[in-house]
């Protein structure tokens, strides 16, 4: 019998779509859960009012999926960017943070869990400003040990993910990002997995997933190029052979970069992909 994994779609695949009109067709093709890109949401998504997030989870719950969690945090507002020399922007931009905790937790419907936040956003931690990389990874690990405690009481996981240098140059490695974990020290902050932004690791992915299993609350499939899963020839196998041996229990979610193909063939055609290759795990 092979592994079952729960399979989520990011919702940005679908830009342009009514949100309820997505979220149907999210689950017509065979998804469980719907992560979510704040700002496809609203300018300032902090900002989303009480009904509107009651009426974003009623939406989802109606159509029988499961609000995975939020990523793409410092797209919106505007002009946002966490490891800055500049305090008052940096100040600004941690309050951001916190507030789409409390959206994460809204959207979840205050859960035993509430969801993942995904903390990528590259251009909003790179160095800038005359900062070197020590100075700026440390004002992202200060701010998020800050938001570590609104994240524990509204049962919200923070996510470090590892980006590749063509992106970013600070927290360019899943040992970075484990280490940084390990040194807040808080079981709301973790990482994740995702294939295209691990293309610089020099271990095998699979090497990688087993020794920081332990850590990895989320994991991202794509292709190495962007593309959704199966137009390329990154070999999923070994992944998820590793994560079903070490028993995952969180989301494998679907995030491309690629949206030209249409929202509802990148969908299906890489949740037929994933089910196939994942049918052939010998376990």
């Amino acid at each position: 019998m092979p592994f079952h994994f729960r399979h989520a779609i990011c919702n940005e695949v679908y830009q342009g779509w009514d949100f309820a009109a997505a979220c149907r067709s999210i689950r017509a093709i065979g998804y469980d859960g719907v992560e979510i890109a704040p700002f496809t949401l609203a300018e300032d998504p902090g900002a989303i009012g009480k009904d509107k997030r009651r009426e974003y989870r009623a939406i989802m719950q109606g159509e029988g999926l499961e609000f995975v969690g939020l990523h793409w945090l410092m797209v919106a507002p505007k002009g946002l960017h966490v490891t800055t020399p500049a305090a008052a922007l940096r100040e600004r931009s941690w309050r951001h943070i916190e507030n789409l905790i409390d959206l994460c937790a809204d959207l979840a419907g205050d859960r035993d869990q509430n969801g993942v936040m995904v903390f990528g956003s590259p251009q909003q931690r790179s160095t800038t400003g005359g900062a070197t990389r020590e100075e700026a990874t440390r004002h992202l690990l200060d701010g998020v040990r800050r938001v570590a405690p609104r994240a524990e009481q509204r049962r919200v996981r923070v996510l470090i993910e590892p980006l590749p240098r063509a992106q970013c140059d600070v927290m360019l490695s899943l040992a970075e990002a484990a280490a940084a974990v390990e040194e807040i020290g808080s079981p709301a902050i973790r990482t994740m997995f995702d294939v295209h932004n691990a293309i610089d690791e020099a271990e095998p992915h699979a090497t990688l997933v087993d020794r920081y299993f332990d850590l990895i609350r989320h994991v991202h499939v794509n292709e190495l190029d962007g593309r959704h899963p199966g137009t390329g020839d990154y070999d999923f196998l070994p992944v998820l052979g590793t994560l079903a041996r070490r028993g995952y229990s969180g989301w494998i979610s679907l995030e491309a970069f690629d949206f030209s193909p249409g929202a509802e063939k990148i969908a299906a055609d890489s949740l037929h992909y994933l089910q196939g290759r994942i049918q052939k795990l010998n376990l």
